[in-house]
């Protein structure tokens, strides 16, 4: 079963879960500012994708960080950052099993697709 992570209000989180119930496609939606994030998981997040790529320097919580913060940045302040302000991941984020992609986009509904087929 895929597990899609994100936050309930965020546009691309919505919109990836209502493809998935279009499709009819077996999910769990995990909110992750009610949920939190497990510390193992966010180092499983990393390990697959790279902290660079999960950080999300888009929103207003990373313009609300003080700017020596964003500046000194690096791979353990990313992952202590992500840990407290969850809306600093970007999302959605879908753990497919053997597979972790950040992102909703046409290349995901495919790649989805895909995995659909070989369950």
């Amino acid at each position: 079963m895929i597990i899609l992570f994100g936050l309930k209000n965020c546009d691309r989180c919505r919109k990836a879960r209502k493809w998935l119930d279009h499709t009819g496609t077996d999910y769990q939606f995990v909110d992750v500012r009610d949920q939190g994030i497990e510390g193992d998981l966010i180092d499983r997040w990393i390990d697959a994708v790279g902290w660079e790529a999960l950080l999300n320097r888009r929103g207003t919580t990373w313009r609300g960080l003080d700017e020596e913060v964003r500046q000194a940045v690096d791979a353990q302040s990313a992952r202590d950052l992500m840990m407290a302000h969850p809306a600093l991941v970007k999302r959605p984020i879908w753990d497919l099993g053997t597979r972790i992609v950040v992102g909703f986009d046409d290349s995901m509904k495919a790649l989805i697709g895909a995995q659909e087929v070989q369950a």
